[in-house]
């Protein structure tokens, strides 16, 4: 069982794959895209996309809007297509296989809306997950970008685990130091962390204990069980997460 397997398992129940209840998500969205104002049909671009539960609730939300999604995982992909099918967005739907710190935008092609929700560790981190976004996105478009956060002193067995982050008002100052303006933004309360990692580990080895002739199901229960006690006993203090819609602040046109 590899980790795009348990990883599919462990969101059954929780399809997105942060610590953000349905409402945050909701909130989120209608935040960062846009309403009116133009002819055109707004687009959305997830970097990371996974199922593509982000851009599914948003093309749901708002039938003007078209959106793509980028992944490495073809399993991943394959899950999002059928449920776009399921809930008849799949005309306004494209996905892409690729690693999202490779994928590129034609010059002037660009998206009002970029999100990257807890997938900078595909591009190194926070700073370059911006950068790459920014590459992406239309004049006058948004970002929403989505990253781990320390609420209090990590311990370095915390650090070695999850990354280097810092806390959020340093997290907060590095993004606007980089040149964008928070607009709107959430902080992961301690009860959709809980419920997050409740839902990760739960979901696991429920589909363990529910396949008990499974080749894979000892596999799938040791790493919940694994999985439990890291979040228990390492990080469960101090880890938090943040989620920003971001603008520019200096338009394109004037940098």
């Amino acid at each position: 069982m590899n980790r795009e397997q348990i990883s599919r398992l462990a969101h059954a129940d929780h399809p997105i794959a942060a610590p953000l209840d349905d409402d945050a998500v909701r909130r989120l969205l209608d935040h960062a895209i846009p309403r009116g104002g133009t002819d055109d049909a707004p687009r959305a671009l997830d970097l990371g996309c996974g199922g593509g539960e982000w851009l599914l609730r948003a093309l749901a939300a708002h039938p003007r809007l078209r959106a793509e999604g980028v992944d490495r995982a073809e399993s991943a992909l394959a899950h999002a297509r059928e449920a776009a099918h399921a809930r008849g967005v799949q005309d306004r739907l494209v996905l892409h296989q690729a690693d999202a710190a490779d994928f590129t935008t034609a010059p002037g092609d660009g998206f009002d809306l970029v999100l990257s929700v807890g997938a900078a560790h595909a591009f190194g981190g926070l700073p370059a997950t911006l950068a790459a976004a920014r590459e992406h996105l239309a004049p006058g478009g948004r970002v929403l970008v989505g990253d781990g956060i320390w609420e209090r002193e990590p311990s370095p067995e915390a650090v070695a685990m999850l990354g280097d982050f810092a806390d959020l008002p340093t997290t907060v100052d590095r993004v606007a130091a980089a040149g964008w303006t928070p607009v709107h933004g959430h902080v992961s309360t301690r009860r959709e962390l809980d419920d997050y990692e409740w839902a990760w580990t739960g979901s696991l080895a429920s589909w363990a204990l529910d396949h008990p002739g499974d080749p894979d199901a000892g596999q799938a229960l040791a790493a919940a069980r694994t999985h439990r006690d890291e979040w228990l006993r390492t990080y469960r203090d101090s880890f938090g997460f943040l989620t920003l819609v971001l603008r520019p602040s200096v338009p394109p046109t004037q940098r």
